[in-house]
């Protein structure tokens, strides 16, 4: 059976939790699921998926490390990017022509993903560090989200992830 890497660039879990989403709906392939920095002999995966999430505004450095590294190998394989983030929670924010993240990542990275998918993320105020817990707080008051640090708020629209998953014939 042909096999289809997920790898994930993921802060608080999220973005590892939408790659095992999409494993799960994988029918036509074995999926392995594996951090970024953890990936390896890409040569051997029909398909290569790479989701990353946002913190405080970008990307980490190891998606960066990972697309220039493995960019030829990105290009020869069917391929897919999404990125996880709480802009996406926005209608006008949850594409990958309107979400503000992902436009400037594709300006920085010469690779050209096949498929392209904005998730909304989570914000987890009880399991998050004081600083940031009020720093994403800040953010959040200030693009109108919510702000109560006793709750979780899960932003993710699991239909989405499915449809984008579809798209993948994983």
């Amino acid at each position: 059976m042909e096999r289809s890497l997920l790898v994930y660039s993921t802060v608080d879990g999220q973005t590892q939790t939408i790659c095992k989403k999409i494993g799960s709906l994988a029918i036509n392939t074995k999926v392995d699921i594996v951090p970024i920095s953890e990936a390896s002999n890409l040569e051997h995966y029909k398909i290569i998926v790479i989701g990353a999430s946002i913190r405080y505004g970008k990307y980490r450095d190891e998606v960066y490390d990972f697309i220039e590294k493995n960019l030829l190998i990105l290009n020869s394989k069917n391929n897919a990017f999404f990125s996880v983030n709480a802009v996406a929670r926005k209608k006008n924010k949850n594409t990958k022509d309107t979400n503000p993240y992902v436009i400037k990542f594709l300006k920085r990275i010469k690779w050209k993903p096949n498929n392209i998918g904005v998730f909304a993320g989570k914000i987890d105020y009880p399991k998050y560090k004081f600083v940031d817990k009020y720093a994403i707080k800040f953010i959040m008051w200030i693009t109108g989200g919510p702000t109560d640090t006793s709750q979780t708020y899960e932003f993710t629209d699991w239909k989405t992830v499915e449809a984008f998953s579809k798209n993948l014939n994983l």
